[in-house]
């Protein structure tokens, strides 16, 4: 691929030619696109916390009778303490979650837990096919979908599911694969 400048688009959920590094990434090796799940993906979980964050408003009116101030407190501390716990836990899984294509693999990073992460990868020359596929009508209208990326017989097959800009996503690994197989 030839010179290309660094831009981004839906929230830094699909940026090409990011200005950063990984963890495993070789001397010689550019990280040329880097996506993550298109952020309207994200609204379900940004609705259940907007919900959980009023529920204590209107409870507090029923309960006010029953418990005391005090105890009212802390359950409202308690309770908007998992809140922003749950909060935190997706916005962290939105972010850690990543697709990386470099000018020599492809990776996918999951991360299950906090604690536990999953990279799957492999390199560009192995790549036999890469399909974007997209369908329904919240698919078409924000332009989000699914890459899948075919490696031969058993080698690990690579997902990057509901991104932006799929079809983008695809032309530029295969370009990749046409510069590593030419």
């Amino acid at each position: 691929m030839g010179p290309h400048n660094s831009y981004q688009k839906f929230f830094h959920s699909y940026i090409v030619y990011p200005n950063t590094t990984f963890e495993s990434q070789m001397e010689d090796e550019k990280l040329v696109l880097l996506v993550r799940q298109h952020p309207v993906t994200q609204l379900p979980w940004i609705i259940t916390a907007i919900v959980l964050f009023i529920v204590p408003l209107f409870a507090n009116i029923f309960v006010s009778e029953l418990l005391s101030v005090r105890q009212i407190l802390f359950a409202n501390f308690f309770w908007y303490c998992l809140v922003f716990t749950y909060i935190f836990m997706n916005g962290l899984y939105w972010l850690f979650n990543v697709g990386l294509v470099t000018n020599k693999r492809a990776l996918d990073v999951d991360y299950t837990n906090i604690l536990f992460r999953d990279v799957s990868g492999t390199s560009i020359e192995d790549i036999t096919d890469a399909t974007a596929k997209t369908g329904g009508f919240l698919r078409a209208l924000f332009r989000y979908g699914d890459v899948f990326v075919q490696t031969p017989g058993t080698l690990q097959n690579i997902e990057f599911l509901r991104i932006p800009l799929p079809d983008d996503a695809v032309a530029i690994i295969n370009e990749l694969m046409e510069e590593a197989n030419a």
